[in-house]
């Protein structure tokens, strides 16, 4: 049997998939110069390939069936299995209305369609509910899908064969590009050491499909050395919500990449109250080059609200001053528009993420995602009804204390205030002479002020940060 894999290359604005917002994807559509700057840059470290794909095509080569992968175009196939996405779905049914036209039977996978199939369910034979691999095993085994197909999680992680990416090949092409972790162009591979998330924030979609699992430090450390065996000096880009859940677990990962003289470096996510001095130290050790982390807003109430367990600014700066010490990028993620927050919560918080001092930040707008505790909680506050615009970006809710466009006003205020600042670029460089830094700190000063004046040019109230 041929197999056609499918991820369609979003057209719209910075559009990513797979395992970004749990599955649901995101979409940033690019709303002022310093935006477009952004969107322009990330692009060049947020392609990745699809890991559910990469599996599905292990899956597929190991019993014997041939893969063929593509972005756009519809190649010749018996059945072609599409990764779903919430904020591009409509691109996804019109390709496969094309490619059931041409012949092909049409599947569907991933965290959309297995929330809301009833998108999908006009437009393919069949639509797969749950992780894809026990689907993808019947389907390889000549048992034809058709409706909806229920999936089972898989409970032994270990049991998985290895992504494969040579069947995905020329996806390496696309994504040998520079990150925030250096100009040297890496080739960049996700990977998977666990699945779900253990922690129960209500706007979290990760732990929808399944409970967290992980995989033995073995079963990573033979994925690693896979990956060094065919690519000089990989990049590795732990897709795990939380990578440092077990300390032990990842001293164990490092000493095994150490003992092993594997040739890569990696970047992870995680929470900051999971870091501590000796654990970044190794991980630097082991190839540590970039962290990311949550700190979405500096008030500890408005996240125990929405079931998040704050870190304390004191722990925060500690772990980000060790990280710069070591030359470790950081990038601390953002959300503006919980219940809670004002506008001069949501200023205060921009100053935060300035002070704070990460590498690179990312603003997001809250978003209640179908099937997370707080799309039950909003449901009656939502107003908007075409789901590509539950992006990550857009208000979708009736907000109490802030209007659509203030919240995209601020958005566009901390995306400016951050990197449109001569300390970013200090940061980014890692510029140490203090000569400079002092140079730097009053043209900051000058750059606010500036940003201030434009600010009142757009709104009467002003930014106080």
């Amino acid at each position: 049997m041929r197999i056609v894999l499918v991820d369609l290359e979003g057209k719209s604005g910075l559009v990513t998939k797979d395992t970004v917002a749990g599955g649901y994807g995101s979409r940033f559509v690019p709303f002022s110069r310093t935006t477009r700057w952004y969107c322009r840059v990330k692009r060049t470290y947020s392609l990745l390939p699809s890991i559910q794909l990469g599996y599905l095509a292990a899956i597929a080569a190991r019993r014997g069936h041939e893969v063929i992968f593509t972005r756009d175009a519809i190649p010749d196939g018996d059945v072609a299995i599409v990764l779903s996405s919430l904020v591009d779905y409509r691109r996804e049914l019109d390709w496969a209305d094309m490619a059931r036209s041409c012949g092909l039977r049409v599947g569907f996978v991933g965290l959309a369609c297995s929330s809301l199939p009833e998108l999908y369910r006009d437009h393919a034979d069949f639509i797969v509910v749950g992780e894809p691999e026990a689907a993808m095993e019947r389907l390889c085994s000549s048992s034809s899908l058709s409706g909806t197909c229920v999936s089972p999680a898989i409970s032994d992680l270990n049991a998985l064969p290895l992504p494969r990416w040579d069947l995905l090949e020329h996806w390496t092409d696309l994504f040998l590009h520079v990150s925030m972790t250096g100009l040297r162009p890496k080739r960049r591979f996700p990977l998977l050491a666990s699945r779900s998330c253990p922690e129960f924030c209500t706007y979290c979609p990760h732990r929808i499909l399944a409970e967290y699992r992980a995989r033995s430090v073995s079963s990573v450390i033979e994925e690693l050395q896979a990956l060094c065996d065919r690519y000089r000096h990989p990049f590795v880009i732990f897709r795990d919500p939380l990578f440092t859940k077990s300390s032990e677990r990842c001293l164990e990962l490092c000493d095994a990449i150490l003992a092993g003289g594997l040739d890569l470096e990696f970047e992870c996510e995680t929470r900051l109250d999971h870091l501590d001095p000796v654990l970044l130290r190794k991980l630097r050790r082991a190839g540590l080059r970039a962290v990311t982390f949550g700190v979405e807003s500096i008030s500890s109430k408005t996240l125990r609200k929405v079931g998040r367990r704050p870190t304390s600014t004191a722990q925060q700066r500690v772990v980000l001053d060790e990280c710069a010490r070591l030359g470790i990028r950081t990038a601390a993620f953002y959300v503006f528009g919980f219940l809670e927050d004002e506008w001069d919560s949501l200023a205060a918080t921009i100053e935060y993420a300035i002070a704070l001092g990460s590498t690179v930040a990312q603003f997001k707008i809250l978003t209640p995602y179908p099937k997370t505790p707080l799309w039950k909680q909003l449901a009656p506050l939502v107003y908007e009804r075409d789901w590509e615009k539950f992006d990550g970006y857009t208000p979708t809710f009736r907000h109490p204390n802030l209007k659509p466009e203030e919240l995209r006003f601020l958005l566009g205020v901390a995306y400016a205030r951050f990197y449109a600042r001569p300390s970013f670029v200090k940061n980014l460089f890692r510029i140490e002479a203090s000569g400079l830094t002092r140079l730097v700190e009053r043209l900051d000063e000058t750059t606010r002020r500036v940003h201030s004046r434009q600010e009142m040019t757009d709104t009467p109230r002003p930014v106080t940060c």
